[in-house]
């Protein structure tokens, strides 16, 4: 296997960093960017190592978070200039292991371009072995990071945001990509914090590991000469603790006063919501002053289903011809939403009630049900209608329609505040839909209002009991002291059957 070598290294007049490209990355961020963004790092960072011999890295004197990213370099083996996707790949000659190292301590100096937090010595290790582009399927690689010994990261170029010949084709539109060059492509969810005497390793394989970097190694040491006082100094707060991390929770940070503690759909909670109806649901958000919580006028293609997830958000809007060419193309909002929705998750889609054309059809409905999405709605129509009426995750629709995209929509943006059948939708409210309808739940209110509706159905049971029995409705329904004293009796003899 071919090595990183000082002469390739030599070879690199520019490194090129992009900031999110892994759908886990986009989802920790809380942010999924339309396009590809990259800053510069300098050639005098990169290093190499491996478990032979180990590069080093300083964390710089005074600075807290020395962050690490695991993360596919890709080797330009010839110019690249206006080339196209299709051509792109050609161009890459080697890919490798990198590790985009950064002290979040000085991002606040230079607005954005990282050059100070990320382009320390030593900063940007690649290695130590190199695979052959000509040699792999890119979009069917595996990067791999260890942080002393414990696998932090673990995914796959399967899903990435922007495909790498993507990124090649791009960069090439508007300046030369160099032979030797380097291209750092992103990193999944896992990254985090090394502290001197930490040892962090990556490795970049094909799935079944018959092709491998081996572990790029990269030890961290103590930096020892303080910053002059005539630049910028070393500073950090908990926003930046918490970015470099991963969340507060990693980072040891208290919750933030009035945020939700733990998953906002835990299993429990999720058990719970599944297990009552949306028509008790209903009534308990009412008595909470909440009736337009409702995703109204959609049919179900598996109504005898009952579904409950986390909300995902895609809007569209009303086509016009121009702008469908820069947004309705290519990796557009739809496919990005469709291709970054995670195990259990619902796509909800604003498509203003016009249905005079498709929202979703089988690919990519097929697509989500892959991802492990729990249900699709849109107050659209829905294109291929019997193929996703056939499967097994259920979509709502407002009608069928052959008609495509294009005709009356633009994809326009993903993961905001939308409006879906008649109410608002937000990302992460809670979706609890069934044969009765789709309602949108509040997280906040969540664990309360389970508890309630679950107590609600109990009192229910007796109810229709009571009525089978032969009992008028009145005082019954809802129950009065009397028949709530009587209900409060079944309900302990229930309790020690």
């Amino acid at each position: 296997m071919e090595q990183v070598t000082d002469h390739l290294l030599a070879a690199a007049r520019k490194v090129i960093a992009v900031h999110i490209n892994y759908p886990s990355r986009a989802a920790q961020r809380g942010r999924t960017p339309e396009q590809p963004s990259y800053f510069l790092k300098p050639s005098s960072s990169l290093a190499t190592g491996s478990a032979e011999a180990p590069s080093t890295v300083e964390r710089p004197a005074g600075c807290e978070l020395l962050g690490y990213e695991g993360e596919i370099a890709l080797i330009i083996g010839k110019p690249a200039r206006r080339v196209s996707v299709e051509d792109a790949w050609s161009h890459v000659e080697w890919i490798t292991a990198s590790n985009d190292l950064g002290v979040y301590d000085l991002r606040y100096a230079d607005k954005g371009s990282n050059l100070r937090s990320k382009g320390g010595d030593g900063f940007t290790p690649v290695g130590p072995g190199l695979i052959a582009a000509d040699a792999v399927t890119p979009e069917q690689l595996r990067i791999r990071t260890w942080h002393n010994g414990n696998l932090v990261q673990d995914d796959t170029t399967e899903d990435l945001l922007f495909p790498f010949a993507r990124l090649v084709a791009d960069l090439s539109q508007l300046l030369t990509l160099e032979e030797g060059d380097i291209i750092l492509t992103g990193t999944p969810a896992g990254a985090s914090v090394a502290k001197p005497g930490d040892v962090v390793e990556v490795e970049v394989s094909t799935p079944d590991g018959a092709l491998t970097t081996g572990r790029l190694v990269t030890a961290v040491e103590e930096g020892t000469t303080p910053f002059a006082d005539f630049g910028a100094r070393p500073k950090t707060d908990d926003l930046q603790r918490e970015e470099a991390y991963g969340s507060r929770e990693a980072a040891g940070l208290a919750p933030v006063a009035g945020a939700a503690v733990g998953p906002v759909l835990s299993p429990e909670l999720k058990a719970k919501l599944e297990s009552v109806c949306t028509a008790t649901l209903s009534s308990q958000l009412r008595k909470r002053g909440l009736n337009n919580v409702s995703i109204d006028g959609l049919s179900s293609t598996r109504p005898e289903k009952r579904i409950v997830g986390l909300a995902r958000t895609l809007r569209y809007v009303p086509n016009r011809e121009d702008l469908f060419k820069t947004h309705g193309g290519g990796f557009n909002a739809q496919k990005k939403a469709i291709d970054s929705v995670n195990e259990g998750e619902i796509l909800v889609m604003e498509a203003r009630g016009e249905k005079g054309t498709g929202t979703i059809g089988d690919i990519l409905a097929l697509r989500a049900q892959v991802r492990g999405a729990a249900a699709i709605i849109t107050d659209g129509g829905v294109r291929d209608f019997a193929a996703v009426a056939a499967m097994d995750m259920p979509t709502y629709y407002a009608n069928p329609h052959p008609a495509v995209l294009g005709r009356r929509h633009i994809p326009w943006d993903t993961d905001i505040t939308i409006a879906c059948g008649g109410t608002t939708v937000q990302p992460g409210d809670i979706i609890v839909a069934d044969s009765d309808g789709i309602l949108v739940i509040p997280p906040a209110l969540a664990e309360e209002l389970a508890d309630d509706s679950i107590a609600q159905e109990r009192e229910e049971v007796f109810i229709a009991e009571m009525v089978a029995q032969g009992h008028s409705v009145d005082g019954l329904y809802p129950l009065n002291a009397e028949w709530r004293g009587k209900y409060e009796q079944w309900e302990a003899g229930k309790a020690n059957d």
